[in-house]
Parts: C-alpha cells; sequence; structure tokens
C-alpha cells in the first residue's frame, strides 16, 4: 500500500480582495508532505509562505483548492470538527509567542491538551516532558512577562509540539533565538519527524532549512522550485530564490 501523506495541498490559492486592490497571495499550489518528512518553505517576504501555513492549518479557508490534512478534507468539516482536528493533529507554531499571560509556562503549553479533554494530571506530565526536551523545565512555573523573548517563543514551540501531533506547522520559530538555542529548536523538529510525524518551517535561514529533507521555495505566491536540502545544489538553489 502507497504511503499517504500527513498534508497535502491540492491547487491551492487564496485571493484577498479589498475592493480597490486584490492580491493573490496563493496561486495553484501543490503540495504533499509525508510522515518522517521535514520540510522547509522559503522566499522573499510577501511570497505566501505564511498564507501557506495558515491555510494548511486551517485558520484560514483557500479560495479554491484543497487542504486535506491525516485524510480529513479540511472545507468540508464542521467548526467542532475542524477544532477537534486542529488539537489533535496539528501542532502550529506562530511568529509572535501568542501566550496566555494569565497561564504559566507548563499551563500555556498543557491547554490545548485538557481542551481536548485529557486529564489535568496527564496533560501537565506531558507538558513538563516537552519543556524538559527543550531546556526549559527551570521556566515550567513562570508567567509569560517573568520570562525572555527567547523563553517565550521556546514555550510557544514546545506548546505546538506537545502529545502526538501528526502535523506540526512553524513560522519562523527560530526567528527570536540565538542560533545555538535555535539549532537545539530545529534537532527537536527532526527527532520529531525522525518518529514519524511530518513538519512544515517558515524560515529565512539557510541553515536552519539544512535540518529539512526537502526545500520549497515560493515567489509571488507561486512554488518556483523545490529541491533536497542534502543534495550539493540546495544552497545554491536558496540564494538563487532570495
Amino acid at each position: 500500500m502507497t504511503e499517504q501523506p500527513v498534508l497535502r495541498l491540492t491547487a491551492l490559492t487564496r485571493i484577498h480582495d479589498s475592493g480597490a486592490a486584490v492580491v493573490h497571495a496563493l496561486r495553484g499550489i501543490d503540495l504533499d508532505v509525508f510522515p518522517g518528512e521535514l520540510v522547509a518553505v522559503m522566499g522573499p517576504s510577501g511570497s505566501g509562505k505564511s498564507t501557506l501555513l495558515s491555510l494548511a492549518g486551517g485558520l484560514d479557508q483557500p479560495t479554491s483548492g484543497e487542504v486535506v490534512v491525516a485524510g480529513e478534507h479540511l472545507a468540508r468539516l464542521s467548526r467542532t470538527r475542524l477544532a477537534a482536528v486542529r488539537r489533535r493533529c496539528i501542532g502550529y507554531v506562530a511568529q509572535g509567542d501568542d501566550l496566555s499571560p494569565t497561564l504559566t509556562a507548563a499551563e500555556n503549553i498543557a491547554l490545548p491538551r485538557t481542551r481536548d479533554g485529557v486529564p489535568d494530571g496527564e496533560a501537565r506530565r506531558e507538558a513538563l516532558a516537552t519543556l524538559a526536551e527543550l531546556d526549559l523545565s527551570a521556566v515550567a512555573g513562570r508567567f509569560p512577562d517573568e520570562m525572555s523573548g527567547g523563553q517565550r517563543q521556546r514555550v510557544a514551540i514546545a506548546r505546538g509540539l506537545v502529545g502526538h501531533r501528526r502535523l506540526v506547522l512553524a513560522d519562523e520559530p527560530t526567528g527570536a533565538l540565538d542560533p545555538e538555542t535555535g539549532e537545539s529548536v530545529m534537532a527537536l523538529l527532526r527527532v520529531r519527524c525522525d518518529a514519524g510525524a511530518a513538519a512544515v518551517i517558515v524560515t529565512h535561514e539557510a541553515r536552519y532549512a539544512g535540518w529539512a529533507d526537502r526545500v520549497v521555495f515560493l515567489r509571488d505566491g507561486a512554488m518556483v522550485g523545490q529541491t533536497l536540502s542534502t543534495s550539493a545544489e540546495w544552497l545554491l538553489s536558496a540564494e538563487a530564490h532570495r
């Protein structure tokens, strides 16, 4: 039996129409991401990278085309079912940390699990284990305003990784981190993919894209190329598509 992708984007288009201006954010994107695969998305600002992640995560609806996550056609789901798929299958890491200021680090990370009916004790154990993976155990009881920007970003990443998410979507997850910490985050994403998850990350930096199995290049909303990051030519491709 042929392995099915965790994420399938088919002829995906997103048009923003504000009346006077029509913006083609995405133009007919086709992309499959399989279990165990880490895909990096690169391209200049405004090329559609964040829009792609938003649609893949069910945060927005395409103008046309289809998004399928773990066999679920997102556009066909009720709001309740879509929310359940997002909680159970999709870990989403936005550019900003987007943490609740009234919850501790551990509580922020456990929140999507408790909302999905996981008992409080189990959700907390999962949150603490994920914090430990990111070397953040010391901040488990701290509130966001008691942490540095880099710590908050890593807590947001931990929230996207907690539980058994089949798909991880991360928009510039290393943007607020120093190079060493950024590498540790990418190493953790790599471990999760090697264990069977699929991940898509947006990045501007070749050093982080180098952790991926494949690099996809966007420009003006269209996919203009892709290459294996393990190939000798991929870095040249990254520079050519900036």
